[in-house]
């Protein structure tokens, strides 16, 4: 049988290309693992969804049994789980994290 919230999340990280789990908004962050999340995001030029946990606690427990990671924010790119801020960092602080989103086709290269 599947589960309804996880239904949802699906749908939400297949109908965006970047999709931010946070607590809070992009405008007013409720943590700092999520402030720095969308500084990664908005430093990278990436447009994204963001959906916050806070309003729905369904979503806050699903996305962390969705992905199996018990932390937020989660980033999903392209419908698949890229992990938490300490991973978005790390990726970001060694280029990893802008080269997929160029593979994918979410930014251009630069020249």
């Amino acid at each position: 049988m599947s589960d309804p919230v996880h239904e949802r999340i699906k749908k939400q990280i297949e109908q965006d290309d970047v999709v931010l789990y946070m607590k809070g908004t992009p405008v007013f962050p409720q943590c700092g693992f999520s402030s720095g999340a969308v500084q990664v995001l908005s430093h990278l030029e990436v447009p994204f969804q963001s959906y916050n946990v806070l309003e729905d606690q369904d979503i806050r427990e699903g996305v962390k049994t969705f992905s199996d990671w018990p932390t937020i924010p989660q980033l999903y790119v392209k419908g698949e789980f890229v992990g938490g801020f300490d991973i978005m960092r790390e990726m970001f602080e060694s280029g990893e994290l802008q080269e997929m989103m160029r593979d994918k086709g979410l930014v251009e290269a630069k020249s």
